[in-house]
């Protein structure tokens, strides 16, 4: 297995606190999270920034932190299911479904509950909600210890690469996140798969660790994908988080499918690249074409890339399967042309 990349270090003049999570810092952060403050932790998929979800100002803190569009919803955390279902309405797809990958990397989209009491600003103004039951032992510790519902999107800039170890959060966010339990790389490295259960027709509003066949497999019918949307929906007022066009976007440009790379550009690159040419600075995803260990190296890889000496980054073909779908779909959006609402790099707020 080729080694997972963590190159970041803290941004000078930022002093995030990253503390290990023994069950007084998570007894520490559950108060922090009570008191309205911001605290980043793991999942099994990447770092969270977390607010309690109920706390209207506590979620608008999110939305500063990141800088994030004010129009993306937020995924909120549970403990188990039968928390999510005082919030949401689950139907019997979703039971299904929760009941065989809760906890897991599954983000499902349910109707919201006329007396729910989630801050309205985690919907962005919709009458859904989009829930999961993480996956990781510090996750769950801290949503058992807090007692509430957290809203979590990941914890980095918004627009910007996500993070799977504390160290990328540290240097994306810096002192915008009170607290950062810091538990080594994330397992699984990419976002959660959200699930869109509010209609009829169950619809993939974002591919992730559960993969498109899993979802179909259980449903025991098909799972439509965005393009399946009816043509009113809104671009810009999207239902999960990650579907604007771009996002999880690098500061250098990222050129896909590529083929070998100029002698100024990084090259990341899948399966065995023998005999691709150029490349200032290259980086495999998994030697192996291993799309398990590609979709864990993936951000880190590109953080790893992103660096100003390089022009571009170029990326070789991923196979357009399984966890190749999630891994092609970060990817697209990181090549993206980023449009007004979704720099990652606005200056901080003052």
């Amino acid at each position: 297995m080729s080694k997972i990349v963590s190159p970041e270090i803290v941004s000078p003049g930022r002093k995030p606190e990253l503390v290990p999570p023994t069950d007084a810092n998570i007894a520490r952060a559950a108060d922090l999270l009570r008191a309205g403050e911001l605290v980043a932790f793991p999942t099994e998929t990447v770092y969270g920034l977390g607010a309690d979800a109920t706390d209207d100002r506590a979620v608008a803190s999110i939305f500063e932190a990141k800088g994030r569009p004010r129009f993306n919803p937020l995924i909120v955390h549970f403990p188990d299911m039968g928390a999510a279902e005082a919030v949401v309405r689950f139907d019997e797809r979703a039971e299904k479904l929760a009941e065989t990958l809760w906890p897991g990397a599954l983000t499902l989209v349910l109707p919201r509950r006329t007396d729910s009491p989630l801050s309205l600003l985690v919907s962005a103004g919709l009458e859904s909600v989009a829930v999961r039951v993480p996956n990781h032992p510090v996750a769950r510790s801290l949503l058992k210890a807090v007692g509430r519902p957290i809203a979590a999107p990941s914890a980095n800039r918004s627009g910007a690469v996500s993070p799977t170890t504390p160290l990328h959060v540290a240097e994306s966010l810096g002192d915008r996140v009170g607290l950062i339990l810091a538990a080594g790389r994330c397992p699984i490295g990419l976002e959660s798969t959200v699930l869109d259960l509010t209609g009829a027709d169950p619809v993939l509003l974002r591919p992730g660790g559960v993969t498109l066949e899993e979802l179909e497999a259980l449903l025991g019918t098909k799972v439509l994908t965005p393009e399946h949307q009816p043509p009113s929906a809104d671009p810009d007022a999207p239902k999960s988080p990650g579907m604007l066009a771009s996002h999880y976007a690098p500061g250098c440009p990222v050129r896909l499918g590529a083929h070998d790379a100029a002698a100024d550009e990084a090259l990341l690159s899948f399966g065995p690249d023998t005999f691709v040419r150029g490349g200032a600075t290259r980086l495999n995803l998994s030697p192996q074409g291993d799309l398990f260990e590609a979709a864990a190296n993936l951000f880190a890889m590109l953080r790893a890339l992103d660096r100003p000496e390089h022009s571009a980054i170029a990326v070789m073909s991923i196979p357009e399967q399984g966890l190749g779908v999630a891994i092609n779909d970060r990817l697209r959006r990181a090549a993206a042309p980023r449009g007004p609402a979704t720099l990652p790099d606005q200056p901080p707020a003052p």
